[in-house]
């Protein structure tokens, strides 16, 4: 289990409890503290010898802070975890099972219901994320975020991906679509790092599945249309992430199905960071330093491509889709020396 740390104080404490309650599973639990400055490292002292942690001397972001602790473990499967998130006993016992049964799927996640801030019970259970999906403007959302919990998410099906505020990671996986190392891609330092490596994993043949059984709470500061309220810093790295996943993962047969919602949609982030949001303007700055590494890693992810622009393009609708494992072969994991579908060579 990797947890990654940043003034978490507020939660962290009944979050780890919960972790250390999981029934039918054996855990090793690795956090990485990303120089905190509240109570959490004290907190942390108190479960020495129950957790393992990492403490970095900086803010190193979500993401490297994940691959810090992936790369220090070496089980099967890898549960990221936010430290807002309270997990019921038996959640990674049923991801690990849903998984362990369907080779197809590469990640696994379960129903976040949504929760108070502080792990106050809201009236009614809504949800906050049965996974994620993509709209053809590039846009990813949880998918039945904030509606009344019903019978639309009680089946387990295919999804686009998992949130990594509580997502399985089967470790074949990790290691078959990690770049230069890294799963979670470290340039994009916090937000949509999930939806990158759902991306990614899609490209490359694997299965996201979400199974209904398996249910947590989640504490979500960052909702649809909140951006007013978010911390300007975080805003800019999700105008960066945008376009830094798309120079990555995006293909030119993607583009000539979707390119008008997609164009309309990067005028609007373009045009909200330069007359509405300034503080973001300075993500075409970074993204610009980015882009070098990207190219590259986008020929590296282009040639070890499994699945072609028809069947990616099936994924992205302005309403969430899913696909029913009953009418699903699973996928056939390729060998190195099977042919493999080549990208667009001009893309």
């Amino acid at each position: 289990m990797a947890i990654v740390t940043y003034n978490s104080e507020r939660y962290l404490r009944r979050c780890l409890d919960a972790v250390l309650e999981q029934t039918g599973v054996v855990l090793d639990v690795v956090v990485v503290d990303n120089a905190s400055t509240d109570a959490t490292r004290a907190i942390l002292r108190r479960y020495r010898g129950r957790i393992r942690t990492i403490h970095n001397d900086h803010n190193a972001g979500f993401a490297a802070g994940q691959n810090q602790a992936i790369r220090s473990s070496r089980a099967d499967w890898v549960l990221t975890l936010n430290p807002d998130v309270l997990l019921l006993p038996d959640f990674i016992r049923g991801l690990v099972e849903a998984g362990e049964a369907d080779g197809s799927a590469g990640s696994v996640c379960g129903k976040l219901l949504s929760i108070g801030p502080g792990f106050k019970p809201l009236a009614e259970r809504r949800i906050d994320s049965t996974g994620i999906f993509f709209t053809p403007a590039m846009r990813h959302f949880d998918r039945g975020w904030h509606e009344p919990d019903g019978a639309s998410y009680d089946t387990m099906e295919y999804v686009f991906g998992a949130s990594a505020a509580a997502a399985l990671y089967r470790r074949e996986m990790i290691e078959d679509v990690a770049v230069d190392g890294n799963f979670f891609d470290p340039g994009f330092f916090c937000y949509r790092e999930d939806a990158d490596v759902a991306w990614r994993a899609l490209l490359q043949g694997w299965r996201c599945l979400y199974t209904p059984t398996a249910e947590s709470y989640h504490v979500r500061s960052v909702t649809p249309g909140s951006r007013r309220a978010v911390p300007a810093a975080i805003n800019m790295h999700s105008v960066k992430n945008r376009f830094l996943m798309r120079i990555k993962n995006s293909t030119a047969g993607l583009y000539r199905r979707f390119w008008l919602p997609m164009t309309l949609r990067d005028v609007l982030v373009i045009g909200g960071a330069a007359f509405s949001e300034p503080g973001s303007l300075a993500a075409f700055w970074h993204l610009a330093k980015c882009a070098p590494r990207a190219l590259r890693e986008r020929r590296e992810i282009m040639s070890r491509r499994r699945i072609d622009d028809r069947e990616v393009a099936e994924w992205f609708s302005f309403e969430p889709v899913s696909q029913a494992v009953g009418e699903i072969t699973p996928a056939t994991r390729w060998t190195d020396s099977e042919p493999r579908y080549v990208a667009e060579r001009t893309a």
